[in-house]
């Protein structure tokens, strides 16, 4: 059992291309969910679990971005400046490292949230993290309990909740429901650059270093129009 992590990398740099023209004059992370942005959705759980240090990247209409995490003050925010380029789901990191210090640390992307609000799966994500046998650790959603995600699957998970990737099957059971725990160090090495976070986990996998707990809430994915008006109506349906 890990304590929740005090800092946490926030993805909030992609070009939203697939939410237009949500997205033409808006970025993504502020494209609003039932009154609130998709950004204070992934932010609010994070603090109320102890989060108290947030990393947030910054790439497409990144002023928008910067002025609404100047309004937060239940949490020191740092800027990381990806103007010059975004540097994807893995590059991101790399650049970050010298602000994310030693201890392992929560990675969240803002197009995912949960239902209804909480800290409970956070908590449960660093309650499952064990750091001598496991690098990265997944929430996963399960495919059967999730809105706006209509994929084959992203992973296989195996009893001791090693994971793989699903590769040429034709579906996996669960989906990367946008949070994790990762170690910093694993991309110290790494060049500041564009890639992905999987070719990070691809390491991992042969050694059993990739895991994965599953999320036990409704999961929603924002990744384009159809899905916004779904987890509008999901969401106000809840009276979240």
């Amino acid at each position: 059992m890990s304590p929740v992590p005090k800092t946490a990398m926030v993805l909030a740099a992609g070009l939203g291309t697939r939410m237009r023209p949500l997205t033409d004059d808006c970025p993504k992370p502020l494209i609003k969910v039932a009154g609130r942005t998709l950004l204070d959705r992934v932010l609010d759980p994070l603090v109320a679990a102890g989060v108290e240090r947030a990393v947030v990247n910054v790439h497409y209409l990144a002023e928008q971005v910067e002025a609404e995490l100047s309004a937060r003050t239940d949490l020191e925010i740092i800027i990381s400046d990806e103007r010059a380029g975004a540097l994807e789901t893995g590059g991101a990191l790399a650049k970050a490292v010298p602000h994310l210090g030693d201890d392992p640390i929560l990675v969240a992307n803002t197009d995912a949230f949960w239902g209804p609000a909480g800290p409970e799966p956070v908590e449960a994500l660093a309650q499952a993290f064990d750091p001598a046998g496991m690098d990265v650790l997944l929430l996963l959603a399960d495919r059967e309990r999730a809105l706006g995600f209509n994929g084959p699957g992203d992973l296989f998970m195996d009893e001791a909740g090693a994971l793989t990737r699903r590769g040429d099957a034709p579906s996996a059971p669960w989906a990367y429901a946008g949070l994790r725990i990762t170690k910093p160090q694993l991309y110290r090495d790494m060049p500041v650059e564009p890639f992905s976070a999987l070719k990070i986990w691809d390491r991992l996998i042969p050694d059993k270093r990739l895991h994965g707990v599953v999320l036990n809430r409704f999961w929603l994915h924002v990744g384009d129009p159809q899905a916004h008006a779904d987890a509008e109506m999901w969401m106000r349906c809840h009276g979240a």
